[in-house]
């Protein structure tokens, strides 16, 4: 039987191995393609297994990671379940199909699975790392605590769990202790690069901003080419600001958590899609699925079931390939393109009925090129509808940088970027977008609207 876990579902801390590796009893041609990438062929060789061996638990396992790796979900989780129809008390399987499960969003299902792992075999520290994980996920940060510390005691050298106690820590504002875990982590490890990360952010979610630069301009040192590492360097040190994040920070950044991004934007009460959703109604009356709408930076996709009333066609824009995936696998779309924002906009004039941006423009600092852009791109009359964070009411600067790597804007900035680029405002509402840290997220919702033609008398 198979002795090695499939893969986390925590984007930053994967656990597992993503192929198991042992004394595993399957065709060998099979698993050397499934090591090699070349799921295709290996996918092709584990039906030819089951065809001629159609009780071989092993198999059906494996085909089911193979098909978690290509994003087909719901047949991963039919080939889990098909191998633990044949061998139900083998503890690995039902930690898979935990993984699988959290996919899938069955949140429910996933923590019977990685609960009867334990019970199968008490020393599967993937499925009690994977459980602490999950509960944390679900809004119950003390028993993941529980879980999660008592994972450290009894295995001080896995250091997974000292990360995700440290993620827990950070998501309730408990910063203190989230800097507290990550240090005795580095004490008994060398320093990862979710560590550096972690502690990074634990110091300056803690006020420490001076420490976090240390941290970070550590990091550099050791890999002087990490974009995050850079991009959060410069935000705390305020020196060689960018204008907006580097494209190579962007992808790095949503490609890591891409599978757990719904998830955890649902853990933090996110409420950006349903915003500018409703500020389209407004701006744009009763649907009547007449407009070519643009979901700029469309991430895994949950704009597309708000905005498809309205739309005769919709099409999403993202520079993480992993999160146009996932847009792909929930489907809605007419078209999904992996491009540059500001890019795709220039390329497409007088496109689009209406431009919307949830959560996306926090990567950009100076919204003057972005304004520009997306008026160029909406037919006369069109709308534009996005979210920005505010920032604080003392900060005297149009835009910050801060040190959790995102943008605030000052509303009355934003308004002239948007009147210097022939926009009109039309309406801004203040509004929470999302939970962080134990704190609102405060933002701007607004709407601005290209002139209509004018004509000659």
């Amino acid at each position: 039987m198979c002795t090695v876990g499939y893969l986390k579902y925590e984007d930053e801390t994967p656990s597992e191995k993503a192929i198991p590796a042992g004394d595993i009893n399957v065709a060998k041609a099979a698993m050397q393609m499934h090591q090699a990438g070349r799921l295709d062929d290996a996918r092709s060789e584990y039906q030819a297994v089951i065809a001629s061996h159609p009780e071989h638990p092993d198999a059906w396992h494996l085909l089911g990671l193979l098909h978690a790796q290509q994003g087909r979900f719901e047949d991963a989780a039919r080939h889990v379940q098909r191998a633990l129809e044949l061998c139900p008390d083998e503890a690995i399987f039902h930690n898979n199909l935990g993984n699988v499960e959290i996919e899938r969003q069955c949140l429910d299902e996933a923590e019977a699975h990685y609960r009867r792992a334990i019970e199968l075999d008490p020393g599967r520290l993937d499925a009690v790392n994977n459980l602490g994980v999950l509960l944390g996920r679900r809004g119950d940060p003390d028993a993941a605590e529980r879980v999660l510390r008592a994972l450290i005691q009894a295995a001080p050298d896995f250091s997974d769990a000292r990360v995700n106690l440290a993620n827990v820590f950070l998501r309730t504002g408990r910063a203190g202790e989230a800097v507290q875990v990550c240090t005795e982590a580095m004490l008994t490890q060398a320093p990862s690069r979710a560590l550096r990360r972690l502690l990074g952010a634990a110091y300056a979610l803690n006020g420490r901003v001076a420490e976090a630069e240390q941290v970070y301009a550590a990091w550099l040192q050791a890999e002087p080419d990490d974009p995050l590492a850079l991009h959060h360097w410069r935000a705390c040190s305020g020196r060689d600001v960018p204008p907006r994040a580097a494209d190579a920070y962007v992808q790095q950044v949503f490609d890591g958590f891409a599978k757990s991004f719904d998830a955890k934007l649902a853990s933090l009460g996110y409420q950006a899609p349903e915003l500018v959703a409703q500020a389209l109604a407004r701006a744009a009356g009763a649907p009547a699925k007449t407009m070519d709408i643009l979901d700029a930076g469309c991430g895994t996709g949950l704009c597309a079931p708000l905005l498809a009333p309205w739309a005769r066609r919709l099409v999403g824009v993202d520079l993480s390939e992993g999160m146009l995936q996932r847009a792909a696998l929930r489907g809605g779309y007419n078209a999904l393109e992996h491009s540059e924002l500001l890019a795709f906009l220039q390329a497409h004039a007088q496109a689009w009925h209406a431009v919307v941006s949830a959560d996306t423009l926090c990567y950009f600092g100076d919204l003057g090129p972005f304004a520009h852009a997306a008026c160029a791109s909406l037919v006369p009359g069109g709308w534009l509808v996005f979210t920005v964070e505010a920032s604080p009411e003392e900060d005297k600067q149009p835009c910050r940088l801060h040190p959790h790597g995102r943008y605030s804007h000052r509303l009355d900035a934003v308004l002239a970027w948007l009147l210097e680029a022939g926009l009109q405002p039309v309406e801004t509402r203040q509004a929470v977008l999302r939970h962080e840290g134990g704190e609102a997220v405060q933002g701007h919702v607004v709407v601005a609207r290209r002139a209509h033609s004018v004509t000659s008398p």
